[in-house]
């Protein structure tokens, strides 16, 4: 309905114009008002576009209505030009000049409006909220201080010029109150000096909430401060111009802040504001500077010239100074804006070369995270950088920079074709901000960091395995020390006693020396039981017995439950693979086999052993059909020791969900061609042990 109302008022105006003669416009002094009709369209379409967007918004309806109110003050003015080329004035010529000229500057309204209600149509809360009620009061102060004042007074408060006479012979005073005129011209003083005073409140909210907010708020502020810039750069040009277009100035403000308005609102990731805000301070700067240059040229040719160069000449010296300066100018600026707008994105090598410097700093391997973190947060200006990076054991390490939105877009961070981690962005902002070649940029960031992270977290976790294996060979030690100290030597010096005791009692009876000697003997058979058990806990007997096929047979002989099949297949040729190897895969398939009796109420188990011999690998899989993983599963201390145990040999292992139903743990440890496991040389690669 208001857009209905602001369309249909602009072909009146337009007729209305048509009709003044020009003599008649100057006049007056009025601009046809047609002009404002058309930024009152603009700013109602903006309107309905946002209440379409957002129903409810409250900023979508006080655009719709002033824009309904501006396009109705355009006919008014039009009217009011066209009334008066009569003598007497038609109908309605009074009513025309009360809505123009009085009631018009209600239209200041919808600036501190717009400042304040930006972006969710709600004010600020707290003590600002009065702080801005208070500020609209001011705002309001005069316009109604116009529609109340005598004519004769405001138009002496307001302009230095009377009024002209086809207006003076109007009935201006319809809505005149009654007051001294001393009165009046301090009430219309102090109202036209409230009003800067009234945008000052609006302001700093603005200023406040673009510091504060972040995510896809922070591109909506930037969409208003895109407006402020073209505003700025459109009414400077239009200054320049002769004075009927500043009236055209202002409508071309009002059409491309109602724009800027209802996509921030609406769509604010519909183009790259930040692009767009930084080219429109370059080309402005730079259009800025060409004037001054070129005035600076002109009057510098003509002081010191004089009369040697005509006005054609040194308009030719003017353009070829602006044309060698244009490109060096354009070029800095461009570069200058761009990085305070979108970062250091434009530099490649300056990013490249600066985090190669930070990563060199850092040893940490979380430190290294958040060097990255850092780094891409302050080349592409996003408000949040997130980098994920699973550690072998399984875990998750998160380093954050900013304040995490609520919807995020993750990039995948692999090494050397593998997935390690992930590498989060605000979801909204993401991908739209970047080229192909922010894109590049970006990968070679992940790339370099990962490399970084993943070698310190190697040069850790090797740390923390040499660590380990030097307190499992000192607890493997002090184990068997004990055992042998308070087990096996104790047992050893009973059967020495009995035997000594047999031997004297040999000499009076045999019986009883034979009863001894039995006794030794039972207690020699539970030594070497117990010598088996700590053998066995060293290394199974049964892979040097039936290697490592049949041993995990018999282990899954011994822990299979009622209604449970297990079945071991092999692939390759399994002979003459590493002890450690071997029982790692012993160890594996076993603890995976105990979740299965113990967890997965499964009816098959099947444990899969395949040697890729040209890869270099064992590939140890073990799956069931039972129940499944859970939706968040928990790792426990069996699932645990299942990766460490492939860790310790530079393997990995993960445990999924198996098709259509069961759980599914894979292996993988590496095995040489020679049938050594590898080894790290002096240089960093992999090689054989030799």
């Amino acid at each position: 309905m208001l857009l209905a109302i602001a369309v249909t008022a602009t072909p009146v105006a337009a007729l209305l114009d048509l009709r003044v003669p020009q003599a008649h416009r100057a006049i007056l002094e009025l601009q046809p008002g047609v002009v404002d009709a058309i930024a009152g369209v603009a700013l109602a379409a903006a309107g309905m576009v946002v209440l379409r967007g957002c129903p409810r918004h409250l900023l979508g309806r006080l655009m719709s209505a002033f824009g309904a109110w501006w396009a109705l003050d355009g006919v008014a003015s039009s009217w009011l030009a066209y009334a008066t080329t009569r003598d007497p004035a038609l109908p309605g010529a009074s009513a025309a000049f009360i809505v123009f000229q009085r009631l018009g500057a209600g239209l200041v309204l919808l600036l501190p409006l717009v400042l304040l209600l930006f972006p969710h149509g709600k004010l600020p809360t707290g003590r600002w909220r009065v702080a801005s009620l208070l500020s609209l009061a001011l705002t309001s102060l005069l316009p109604l201080a116009l529609v109340a004042a005598p004519s004769a007074i405001a138009q002496a408060t307001a302009e230095s010029t009377p009024l002209p006479e086809p207006l003076r012979r109007l009935n201006l005073e319809a809505l005149y109150l009654p007051l001294p005129d001393a009165v009046w011209t301090g009430v219309l003083l102090v109202a036209q000096l409230s009003l800067p005073l009234s945008l000052v409140t609006p302001f700093v909210v603005v200023v406040r909430r673009y510091r504060t907010v972040t995510g896809v708020d922070r591109a909506r502020m930037r969409w208003l401060l895109w407006a402020a810039v073209v505003d700025l750069l459109v009414m400077l040009t239009f200054r320049l111009l002769p004075l009927w277009f500043g009236t055209v100035g202002l409508t071309v403000a009002v059409i491309l802040t109602s724009a800027s308005v209802a996509i921030g609102i609406v769509r604010p990731d519909l183009v790259d504001v930040d692009r767009l805000l930084g080219g429109t301070l370059v080309y402005g700067l730079l259009l800025a500077l060409t004037f001054v240059l070129d005035l600076l040229v002109l009057g510098g040719a003509g002081r010191l010239l004089g009369p040697r160069l005509n006005e054609g000449e040194r308009l030719v010296i003017a353009v070829f100074a602006v044309a060698i300066l244009y490109a060096q100018l354009r070029h800095r600026l461009w570069r200058l804006v761009r990085r305070w707008i979108v970062g250091d994105r434009d530099d490649p090598y300056h990013v490249m070369s600066g985090l190669a410097e930070r990563l060199e700093r850092t040893d940490d391997s979380e430190a290294q995270l958040v060097t990255l973190a850092r780094t891409v947060a302050r080349a592409f200006r996003t408000p949040y950088v997130g980098v994920e990076i699973t550690q072998v054991s399984g875990e998750v390490l998160l380093v954050e920079d900013g304040e995490r939105p609520a919807e995020t877009q993750a990039l995948p961070i692999t090494y050397r074709g593998e997935i390690i981690g992930r590498l989060l962005l605000p979801r909204r902002a993401a991908r739209r901000r970047l080229t192909a070649g922010d894109e590049r940029l970006l990968a070679d960031l992940i790339r370099q960091a990962a490399a970084a992270a993943r070698a310190v977290r190697l040069a850790e976790e090797l740390q923390r395995s040499r660590e380990g294996i030097v307190s499992a060979v000192e607890d493997e030690r002090r184990r068997l020390r004990r055992e042998l100290h308070d087990g096996l030597g104790p047992a050893l010096a009973a059967v020495a006693s009995r035997i000594d005791t047999a031997r004297i009692t040999a000499r009076r009876s045999n019986e009883d020396a034979d009863r001894i000697l039995g006794l030794a003997r039972q207690e020699l058979t539970g030594m070497l039981a117990e010598v088996r058990r700590l053998v066995h806990g060293l290394r199974p007997p049964a892979l040097d017995d039936v290697g490592l096929v049949g041993a995990i047979r018999q282990q899954a002989e011994r822990l299979r439950a009622p209604g449970l099949t297990v079945r071991v297949e092999e692939r390759g040729d399994l002979t003459g693979l590493p002890a450690a190897v071997e029982v790692a895969a012993y160890r594996i398939a076993s603890e995976a086999i105990t979740n299965v009796v113990r967890h997965a109420q499964a009816g098959e188990c099947v444990v899969s052993l395949t040697r890729d011999v040209e890869g270099g690998h064992l590939d140890v899989v073990i799956t069931d059909d039972g129940v499944g993983l859970a939706a968040e599963p928990v790792a426990g201390v069996g699932l645990v020791s299942l990766r460490e145990r492939a860790a310790e040999l530079g393997g990995s292992c993960t445990v999924t969900s198996a098709e259509p139903a069961g759980t599914r743990v894979r292996a993988r440890l590496p095995v040489t061609s020679s049938g050594q496991p590898p080894v790290l040389t002096s240089t960093g690669k992999v090689g054989d042990d030799r």
